[in-house]
């Protein structure tokens, strides 16, 4: 085929793609994630990545419904999941006889949204989500638990985070005290963008919403306050008489309360966390790591009495949590998070000689039935050019086989990093290795 022929190989912007040693990173994070999920009990999930449009939008509003991938084939008309909640949602409405509730469940997989790249965005990425679906009612220990999942997720990172929470419903309190219900979901999009526009830009946006500028002042006061359950509490406590608000205050003491008993130590109490699904209807919480500089955002949820109503009559409130492990992972690959000494799955290297290929073959078989990751460099290459492609893979054992070794059963094993050499048994070969590897 002539050069002119040949298509350019290029990628879709906004769409993840890894080296190996960068992956091998990554499916170690989503293996530490899993297991902590595992630990606390929650079942593993795996649903369609193409859903029904008409239960994928059932109730999506705000900006999600522009960022959604949307393909008709024939008669059908689909959509990429653009999260992993309204998919549970849906699964659980279908197979409600088949669960135990409360059902608890994980899922580890890509989402889609249509949305601009930028930096640590994505328009495909991994969500780590765990959810908890409960039977006509749902305590509110249910949220606190989710809020201990965070924190246990990132203990097992050794990454130093802050759980931001609050509940929707003292704000929309607020906003029926002022009799603005009917764009109460205007409202909330704006306040969502507190943090990305002016305060001068807020106010006018929610003037033009029907708010005079003193009940948007009001408005954006009670969206800026931070800090501990008891001094939210105290500045809450005169704010509004509205029983939808004081509800949301009262949920967000029993989370409070749950919490603490969990031994929670890094949630923070910040009722600007409102989160742009309209889906939300309680509390709601963001993750963000620290660092020195500043907190970014890499995961968040909330609690949803009504999302499965639109697939069955029966009640089932869930809440759930979600971590964006692919903008976490693209922010701990810039750093020095990682070691490198993680990056390497082959642990032992057999280097033979044209006469001792065969045997090479054997003793390869048999480092890997006994749980070694062994490798056999069978190109055709001298000795010197084997050990340099295994400095090169950074492979920290090398098995070198040469006709000495075949026949007294007794094998030279190196050392890449001390340049250290041991005469040791194929047993012992293993042994050795196994040992590292547990104090690796």
């Amino acid at each position: 085929m002539s050069n002119d022929k040949f298509i350019t190989p290029r990628k879709l912007n906004g769409f993840w793609e890894l080296m190996p040693k960068e992956q091998i990173l990554f499916s170690q994070m989503l293996d530490t994630i899993e297991g902590v999920f595992k630990t606390n009990c929650f079942l593993p999930l795996d649903t369609p990545v193409l859903e029904y449009s008409e239960v994928l939008l059932a109730k999506s509003g705000g900006d999600t419904d522009k960022e959604v991938y949307r393909l008709i084939k024939g008669d059908t008309d689909m959509c990429l999941r653009y999260d992993l909640t309204v998919p549970l949602s849906r699964f659980v409405a279908m197979h409600q006889n088949e669960l135990n509730f409360p059902f608890k469940r994980y899922q580890i997989g890509k989402v889609y949204r249509g949305e601009r790249p930028q930096k640590g965005r994505f328009r495909e990425f991994y969500q780590c989500d765990a959810d908890i679906i409960g039977n006509e009612s749902l305590p509110m220990v249910a949220d606190a638990e989710c809020v201990y999942l965070y924190e246990k997720c990132f203990e097992a990172l050794n990454l130093k985070t802050n759980v931001h929470i609050s509940n929707r419903k003292i704000l929309a309190g607020y906003i029926e005290e002022l009799d603005k219900t009917n764009v109460s979901n205007d409202i909330f999009i704006v306040l969502d963008k507190l943090n990305k526009i002016s305060l001068e830009t807020a106010i006018s946006m929610l003037n033009e919403l029907g708010l005079t500028e003193p009940e948007s002042e009001n408005l954006i006061k009670l969206t800026k306050m931070c800090g501990n359950f008891e001094e939210i509490k105290q500045n809450l406590c005169n704010f509004s008489k509205n029983d939808l608000f004081l509800q949301g205050l009262s949920e967000l003491e029993e989370v409070a309360n749950a919490i603490k008993l969990m031994g929670v130590k890094n949630a923070i109490f910040d009722l600007s966390i409102i989160r742009g699904h309209n889906y939300y209807t309680g509390t709601v919480f963001e993750a963000f790591l620290k660092n020195e500089e500043t907190s970014i955002a890499i995961g968040g949820g909330g609690r949803y009495d009504n999302l499965c109503g639109y697939f069955s009559e029966k009640k089932m409130p869930g809440v759930g949590m979600s971590i964006g492990i692919t903008r976490l992972f693209d922010l701990l690959l810039k750093s020095d998070y990682f070691s490198q000494k993680q990056t390497n799955e082959v642990e032992c290297a057999i280097i033979t000689f044209d006469e001792t290929f065969d045997f090479g073959l054997t003793l390869l078989a048999q480092l890997r039935n006994n749980d070694i990751k062994a490798e056999c460099l069978y190109a055709s290459k001298s000795f010197k050019n084997k050990m340099k492609e295994a400095n090169r893979r950074q492979i920290k054992y090398v098995l070198i086989i040469g006709e000495d070794e075949v026949n007294s059963k007794i094998y030279t094993l190196k050392d890449m990093e001390t340049s250290e050499q041991f005469k040791l048994t194929l047993q012992e070969v293993a042994e050795k290795i196994k040992s590292d590897r547990m104090c690796n």
